[in-house]
């Protein structure tokens, strides 16, 4: 096998689990993604259609799979599918530029495969999680896991928060963003104040995850910044 050949079937590899994990490309983003041509990338989604592949062209979007199709899948629970974002998170903080790369093609892999909904739910969880890397600091919380499950399905959230005052009091509140700098904390909208608060998750005394549910605030954790800071 050519040197180029092997390349193709690299990048035809590629471009099928960018498919499953992103859901719509273009041949222009593509194209500049493998620094090759649009003519070339045309020529490889007609190589995957023709080996069965089924891609939708949907007129100045671009390609998409239909609605269903992918690989056999793990079996990650959601929670394990969580626990590999925020894992990705922490090793994007890594200085070894060559193992950020392994390991970023390595969940997207990973995420390719796993079932929609919960690749849906694992995509607004990298879009709603930051970490700031601080020496010398610990993080410590025992209730991440589940506000990440809370935060993904929309859940109301009871929780009994102590403030820096000391003083303790009951809330209920409607999870939006997970943020590490000295320590984890929760943006959320809380009924009580009736508006956006931080809650620091190390004072969290108690937590209760409703099965209620609340309407999706539907804005990116940049927007929230832009809009309220």
């Amino acid at each position: 096998m050519q040197g180029d050949d092997i390349k193709r079937i690299s990048r035809l590899t590629a471009i099928l689990t960018l498919l499953q994990t992103k859901g719509r490309l273009t041949a222009t983003s593509l194209s500049e993604k493998f620094g090759v041509s649009k003519r070339t990338i045309y020529r490889d989604l007609k190589t995957l259609e023709r080996a069965g592949v089924p891609i939708l062209t949907e007129k100045e979007k671009g390609y998409t799979l239909v609605d269903g199709y992918n690989i056999p899948p793990v079996m990650f629970t959601e929670k394990q599918a969580n626990a590999l974002i925020l894992a990705e998170q922490l090793v994007l903080k890594n200085k070894d530029a060559s193992f950020v790369k392994d390991y970023s093609e390595a969940i997207d892999k990973i995420k390719s495969i796993l079932k929609y909904k919960i690749k849906d739910k694992a995509n607004l969880l990298v879009n709603r999680t930051q970490y700031n890397e601080v020496k010398n600091q610990e993080r410590n919380s025992s209730s991440l896991s589940d506000l990440q499950n809370a935060l993904t399905n929309y859940k109301l959230v009871k929780i009994e928060y102590i403030n820096k005052e000391e003083t303790v009091t009951n809330r209920l509140i409607e999870p939006f963003a997970l943020l590490s700098t000295e320590n984890w904390y929760l943006v959320a909208m809380c009924r009580l104040r009736k508006e956006f608060r931080f809650f620091r998750l190390d004072r969290i005394q108690k937590i209760e995850i409703l099965s209620e549910k609340f309407e999706p605030h539907n804005m990116t954790l940049q927007e929230y910044f832009d809009q309220y800071h």
